[in-house]
């Protein structure tokens, strides 16, 4: 039998799942374990301005473990799950010389999507683009969000709908190339050099929903409304249209009230997090364990199962 190289020997371990759901603690745990580092697939907490409102973990979890792909981006700079997957393959190539195993954690679908089978090189049309955003503008993001369930239903079960950005995307694509836009993001997968261990953590739909509600909660008691405030003049970024921003953003428009915005909030960040389970599920690789109670001994004996 061949004797496997020193690089086929070396280990992702992706470890995934809901927003709320614990990722952060049991990455850090098991890098602990291995001596090892993480790469943070979050396409929020990547960006410098943003920390309450996209849960960044605290001083004190970031000095814990050496970690990449954390307030390493400005929200003034464009930046895609293309670029993402570049730099952290480079990154990897590197880490991987010193370590046999590193950690991926988060919950970014298409951040890890595009790590691990790389991104399809989708059409462009500027003509459409342009026509798409007079349209978002004119006829508003339900009437594109419609057009998508037409004509691509299975994307449009997994999309962000309240993400214009990634809806007229899905449609400039459809329209351009006349297929579905999740048919052409299912092309020719990435070789990897490497293994890979998928470790989903899950909880029942109450207990997320407590979850998630008492995060929310606590942001707004660690200051997320100032945070927001001081970004006002950004709010027509890509960056900040996303959960707890642009809910707040509305607060200070006059269209909600305070307790409302947390609430829209807490039922958004809901959402999202179906969104994130129905993107997984049709991903049989992953190892869903329940992160209440969940040990170390025990992730760490599945890891050494690959």
């Amino acid at each position: 039998m061949m004797k496997a190289s020193a690089e086929q020997r070396k280990l992702l371990i992706v470890i995934l799942g809901p927003t709320a759901v614990g990722k952060t603690t049991y990455s850090i745990e098991v890098a602990k374990h291995y001596s090892t580092e993480i790469i943070s697939c979050d396409s929020r907490q990547i960006f410098q301005e943003l920390n309450i409102g996209v849960a960044r973990p605290s001083r004190d979890e970031l000095s814990a473990v050496p970690t990449h792909f954390i307030a390493s981006r400005s929200i003034h700079e464009s930046y895609s799950a293309g670029q993402f997957a570049m730099e952290a393959h480079q990154l990897l190539s590197r880490l991987f010389e010193q370590h046999d195993k590193v950690i991926c954690c988060g919950g970014s679908m298409l951040y890890i999507d595009a790590l691990l089978h790389g991104f399809d090189d989708m059409p462009t049309d500027e003509i459409v683009r342009e026509q798409l955003n007079q349209r978002l503008k004119k006829e508003g993001l339900e009437t594109l969000q419609e057009e998508l369930k037409s004509l691509d239903s299975e994307y449009f079960a997994e999309v962000d709908l309240s993400n214009p950005h990634r809806v007229m995307r899905a449609l400039e694509v459809c329209i351009v190339s006349g297929k579905k836009y999740s048919e052409l993001r299912t092309g020719a997968r990435t070789q990897l050099p490497f293994a890979v261990c998928k470790i989903g953590l899950k909880l029942d739909r109450n207990e997320l929903r407590k979850r998630i509600d008492g995060r929310v909660d606590q942001m707004f008691e660690s200051g997320l409304v100032e945070e927001v405030k001081s970004l006002q003049d950004f709010r027509h970024l890509q960056s900040l249209n996303t959960v707890g921003y642009k809910e707040l953003f509305d607060y200070f428009d006059g269209r909600v009230s305070l307790d409302e915005a947390r609430e829209l909030i807490k039922i958004h960040t809901a959402q999202f997090a179906k969104r994130q389970m129905t993107w997984w599920k049709r991903d049989a690789s992953i190892q869903w364990m329940r992160a209440d109670g969940l040990n170390l001994e025990y992730v760490i004996e599945r890891v050494e199962k690959i």
